[in-house]
């Protein structure tokens, strides 16, 4: 192996090459003081200029330095050179032309002599040639110019109460007090702290383009009338020093390593503006004037807003940026919430219902107000409603002179004597906002609720969630006007004067770039007769295909199955006879085979919410069955939340294969709908509907390929205990490549870290071996779910994992790893609407690997379906590791082919396969995990013990878990029977 180090002379701008010899794969980057990788590396340097040998330089050096590199015990009995942090071990001295050096390759060597540390693989070519068509678009990437010869000052902040409670608890201070904090301190002094050349993050970092004072500065800001002032100490003080031409160093290629506090630095730049005029709701940004905003009803609205990012790009530092709505609640009064949230009508009541109160409880449960009674920014949280109306309600004054109040004061008489506010609405109960002990009782009809509050999207009403999608899903060519005006705003993310006082711009135009329309593979299905056939979706707008006079490529006998009925007591049941004919019907059509059921059980929704009746029922089911049900079709009324619980009994104890369906559309009996029935439970079977053609592309005449997808699914930001799910699915069959087995694992709190990645891995390549008599020699794993700065966890702790695992033994398999990114802001929008049709979509196919794409690492976007709805979204896929060599457009077809195999459509899907299964088996196992903490008594609630996590996770588990079952992964084990089916499909 040879590999090529390159030196820059900071005084005579002269260059160096060198080479050396080593064994393993390594990287060195002096400019960072890093040195990773291992085995033994000889490295000799010579100076010069840029012609080989190390002669033909400007002033014709020839000085050599020569030296000796090892990750082991040898490294700290040689002499070495000492560039900064790297260690360089020599026999002769160092020449100053070697520094700054990088050597670069797939694999670096840390500092640490043990540590071996993997990078992500450089792009192999300059990008794919393959294409029937090529697509001019515009990209929302706006390009920004910076100045390399700035640097921004980092500082760290630390805000406290300068005098601290006495029961010595830490009082938590939130991102908006902070924030009022950081406003008053720097308002009070403008030449020691100019506001408009900082960036605040609301919580740790200030970052400046000047300096500032450093130490420690007593604040005073006032909580508003009738509460005294508190002064907080706001220490501030230097930590780093980002210099800009590393960032442009890493641009242009000669830094390897990413510089993200940089690039941290610089988009908080980017955002301090519209954070300083607008309200931030999580990474987005939106107005606090809400005309363009559009009414959902019960006092929602969608808000329209945006969200941007700063990216490195082979064009250099873009700001990417996107259209957003977001649902949330109006900045009303709580009445006039309540009001129109849940219809109640105060003024024609005198007392409220148990069912009104709950309601209402559950509506305003955790949200923040402001109080109208008195002048004040202080915000509350709600913690509940109180047990007594507010007529009812006394308490003791603290430090009470007059004693005829020591017995209790009314809040009526409190109120009006205090305030001057008559209490209006005096049955109703208060707003309790109690802390630490301390209790606080506020009237509702004081209360305003707090600006740019969300409200879950699931649970709007039907006809609110469809005005909501309606307006997320804006078409291309309006979704890039909007982008465009937003850039051109005044508090938009290129607005103020922030930005230019860090000597940032940006252009206001969108990046123009040339897609490619890759050929869409040949699929194999079955004919009218049930024959193999070869089909060509020749339709290129939308790329799928109808089953009309066609049948799936292997279907199922399905000889033992059943109903299961609970629409039977409904007002609207099921018309099972009609229902199993044209199931039957319509199976048959497509080369599944059904005899009649067993036998049609009649029950209720009712069942779903009772875990022992359901488990009961099922065992029944079984039993009455006499041998293993294929699979028992489940009619419910509706979405129901007991579905959690059928799936999790049948897939974990019973051992039954479900397939749920609502009887509306079971009534109707639409072919389409009847079809797709079919296709899931033809799948769930192990049948197999559809196939490529021909092998995939890279892997044509190789025996025995696995690919696996791996996803966690984490709890929602409210949920602060429940484990998240990891989900990892792999192929068992080759080189058709569409029937897959998963496994679901419990671990730690919003861990994305797969733990036991390797052992969960081997689990399934032993189940190929044992299907298919072989091993697979090669695996391609894609990874969804992680963002740019979890790359180094994916490769140098999962991949570790699995290479540790699975090599144990002798087994040695060639790997490929890609990540998956749905979660990103990157649009493409064609440049010439008469090149695309319907409503101004991409093509599927379409792929873009220049200029908008990673400065070096090999990624792409490729949009692999058709967007008949809003604006397509392409996936971004990053290849960080290969054995196999993939080529640009080898890797492209190979994501695009396999996303026709998906096997619940007929079109290419817009995941990759792996990646789409293991979504799909993740969410299930939250499934299992929210029906055990819906059946488990309040008794079980503790922390896990030791024997149910395992040893590398049990140190971050969280105190405080919703169960000790959640982290169980026995309660996660599918039962025997189901455990190698497609039970997620």
């Amino acid at each position: 192996m040879e590999n090529h180090a390159r030196g820059r002379n900071n005084n005579q701008n002269q260059r160096g090459r060198g080479k050396g010899k080593g064994k393993g794969k390594w990287r060195a980057n002096a400019d960072q003081g890093q040195f990773e990788g291992e085995g033994r590396l000889n490295i000799n340097a010579q100076s010069g200029g840029s012609g080989g040998g190390g002669g033909g330089g400007d002033e014709g050096s020839s000085s050599r330095d020569s030296g000796e590199l090892s990750c082991g015990k040898e490294l700290t009995t040689l002499p070495f050179i000492q560039f900064g942090s790297l260690q360089l071990h020599a026999t002769d001295p160092p020449t100053p032309e070697l520094q700054p050096m990088e050597i670069s390759h797939t694999m670096p060597m840390s500092s640490h002599p043990e540590s071996c540390k993997l990078l992500p693989v450089k792009r192999p070519d300059n990008g794919g040639n393959s294409a029937t068509q090529n697509l001019p678009l515009f990209v929302n990437h706006f390009y920004v110019s910076f100045n390399p010869s700035r640097t921004i000052l980092q500082y760290d902040v630390n805000i406290k109460l300068e005098m601290q409670p006495k029961n010595g608890r830490n009082i938590e201070i939130s991102k908006p007090e902070m924030r009022i904090i950081r406003d008053k301190l720097f308002s009070d002094n403008p030449r020691q702290f100019p506001l408009s050349v900082t960036a605040y993050d609301g919580e740790k970092s200030i970052f400046s383009a000047v300096e500032l004072p450093e130490g420690r500065f007593k604040v005073n800001v006032s909580k508003g009338e009738g509460l005294r002032d508190h002064s907080y100490e706001f220490t501030i003080k230097l930590v780093k020093m980002l210099e800009l031409r590393k960032l442009e160093a890493y641009l242009t290629g000669s830094l390897q390593s990413v510089p993200r506090e940089i690039l941290q630095g610089m988009d908080l730049v980017m955002k301090e503006n519209a954070t300083r005029h607008c309200m931030q709701i999580g990474p987005c940004i939106h107005a606090r004037e809400h005309n363009n905003d559009v009414d959902l009803g019960g006092g929602i609205i969608a808000s329209k807003g945006f969200q941007h990012t700063l990216k490195p790009t082979s064009q250099g530092l873009v700001l990417c940026v996107d259209y957003s709505v977001l649902p949330i609640r109006k900045q009303i009064p709580v009445l006039q919430y309540i009001e129109e949230h849940l219809n109640i009508n105060f003024t024609a009541r005198s007392i409220l219902g148990g069912w009104e109160r709950r309601s209402i409880e559950n509506a305003l449960n955790g949200l923040k107000v402001t109080v109208t009674h008195r002048k004040t920014t202080q915000q509350y949280r709600i913690g509940g409603l109180t047990r007594q109306t507010t007529k009812d309600i006394r308490f003791v004054l603290e430090d009470c002179a007059d004693s005829s109040r020591s017995t209790g004061v009314g809040l009526l008489e409190y109120f009006r004597d205090k305030y001057k506010k008559e209490i209006k609405y005096k049955y109703l109960p208060c707003l309790d906002f109690s802390k630490n002990k301390k209790i606080n009782y506020v009237p509702m009809e004081f209360c305003e609720l707090v600006e740019g509050q969300r409200y879950p999207k699931e649970k709007l009403e039907r006809n609110a969630a469809q005005t909501l999608k309606s307006e997320c899903l804006a078409e291309p060519k309006k979704r890039m006007q909007v982008i465009c005006d937003i850039v051109k705003e005044r508090d938009g993310p290129c607005g103020g004067d922030t930005a230019e006082n860090f000597e940032i711009s940006v252009k206001t135009e969108m990046t123009e770039v040339v897609g490619r329309v890759i050929t869409p593979p040949d699929l194999k299905l079955g004919d009218a007769n049930g024959r193999s056939a070869r089909f060509t979706p020749n339709n290129k707008y939308e790329c799928q295909w109808s089953l009309a006079n066609r049948s799936v490529l292997e279907g199922k006998q399905v000889e033992r199955w059943a109903v299961l009925n609970l629409t039977s007591f409904d007002r609207f049941p099921l018309n099972a006879d009609r229902f199993i004919q044209q199931l039957m019907a319509r199976c048959k059509r497509l080369g599944v085979h059904m005899d009649w059921p067993l036998f049609c059980e009649a029950s209720n929704m009712d069942v779903l919410s009772n875990t022992i009746t359901l488990r009961d029922l099922l065992k029944s089911i079984n039993q009455r069955a006499r041998s293993r049900l294929q699979i028992l079709i489940c009619v419910m009324t509706k979405r129901d939340p007991g579905y959690k619980n059928l799936k999790r009994i049948s897939e974990t104890e019973i051992g039954i294969m479900t397939q749920c369906c609502l009887v509306n559309h079971a009534n109707t009996g639409k072919e389409i709908y009847l079809g797709n029935l079919a296709l899931k439970i033809n799948a769930k079977l192990g049948g197999s509907n559809v196939e490529l053609f021909d092998r995939l592309p890279h892997f044509e005449r190789d025996r025995h390929v696995m690919f696996i997808g791996a996803d966690v699914n984490h709890p929602g930001s409210w949920n602060t205990s429940s484990p998240s799910i990891a989900a990892v699915v792999a192929t068992i069959n080759w080189p058709a490549a569409n029937r897959y087995a998963a496994r679901i694992r419990p671990q730690c709190h919003r861990k994305e870290k797969i733990e036991n990645f390797g052992e969960i891995c081997l689990e399934l390549i032993n189940i190929y071996s044992r299907l298919n008599k072989v091993r697979p020699q090669k695996i391609v794993i894609f990874r969804d779910g992680v963002g740019d700065n979890q790359f180094d966890m994916v490769l140098n702790e999962e991949l570790t994992d699995l290479k540790k695992t699975i090599n144990s033994d002798g087994y040695n398999p060639t790997i490929t790893l890609v990540v998956a990114q749905k979660r990103h802001q990157t649009r493409l929008f064609p440049q010439d609407e008469s090149d695309v049709r319907g409503n101004g979509n991409v093509f599927p196919g379409t792929v873009v690997d220049t200029k908008v794409v990673h400065p070096h690492d090999f990624d792409f976007y490729i949009c692999t379906h058709y967007g008949s709805l809003g604006t397509s979204k392409p996936t971004h896929y990053t290849v960080l590791y290969d054995d196999h060599g993939f080529t640009s457009d080898e890797m492209q077809r190979l994501i695009y082919n396999i996303c026709y195999t998906f096997a619940r459509c007929t079109k290419p899907v817009s995941l990759v396969p792996p990646v789409y299964y293991a979504d799909l088996a993740a969410y299930r196992g939250r499934l299992y995990h929210d029906a055990l903490m819906d059946s488990s008594p309040a008794s079980t609630v503790s922390s896990p013990s030791s024997s149910t996590l395992s040893p590398s996770s049990s140190s971050s588990a969280p105190s405080s878990l919703s169960s000790s079952s959640g982290y169980n992964g026995r309660n996660f084990k599918l039962h025997n029977d189901l455990e190698n089916q497609m039970f997620f499909c």
